[in-house]
């Protein structure tokens, strides 16, 4: 029973923890903000790719839901500007191969270490910056990441949570 308790309160914990990281100008009046426009060079590239339009829906649903409208680029009160960020990183999958031998208090052993591969990983900032000072006044980045293998239905999941926990924390100091 005792060990029960302690998954649960492991599980509790885990749920805790955030899935993105913010930061924000702390001088900034975020009030004063009533109007965005997705900035000209959002997504950095000549295309709006399937992720960029699962990104934009996002972002549009959930500055709605802060009752902020969205406008033509030139009366907007802020830019949203977003990329998705690749990273690589090195994965070690599976298990190692190993044998042994040994009697008493002796023994030989000998193991090989499980498969290393390089895989390239996804990571969505956005940000928002004031049109009047072209200063980035928020910020936020996913912790989790958008990957190649995933199906169409995982990603768009995977987009719309994380740009809804991203601005939950929008304005900053309502949470």
């Amino acid at each position: 029973m005792r060990s029960l308790i302690w998954v649960l309160f492991a599980a509790v914990l885990s749920g805790c923890a955030s899935n993105v990281v913010t930061d924000y100008n702390d001088s900034v009046v975020f009030g004063n903000y009533a109007s965005w426009a997705f900035a000209p060079n959002a997504g950095e590239s000549s295309f709006v790719s399937l992720d960029g339009n699962r990104v934009r829906q996002a972002v549009d649903r959930e500055l709605a839901r802060k009752a902020m409208r969205q406008v033509p680029e030139a009366e907007a009160d802020l830019l949203v500007n977003w990329q998705i960020v690749e990273e690589e990183r090195l994965d070690q999958s599976g298990v190692g191969l190993g044998f042994g031998f040994g009697t008493g208090h002796f023994g030989w052993a000998l193991a090989a270490p499980p498969p290393v591969r390089q895989v390239s990983e996804g990571k969505l900032v956005i940000e928002l910056v004031d049109t009047k000072t072209d200063q980035v006044v928020w910020r936020a980045a996913s912790r989790r990441y958008l990957r190649e293998s995933q199906s169409p239905e995982t990603r768009s999941k995977l987009i719309d949570e994380v740009v809804s926990e991203m601005f939950s924390k929008y304005p900053p100091g309502i949470e």
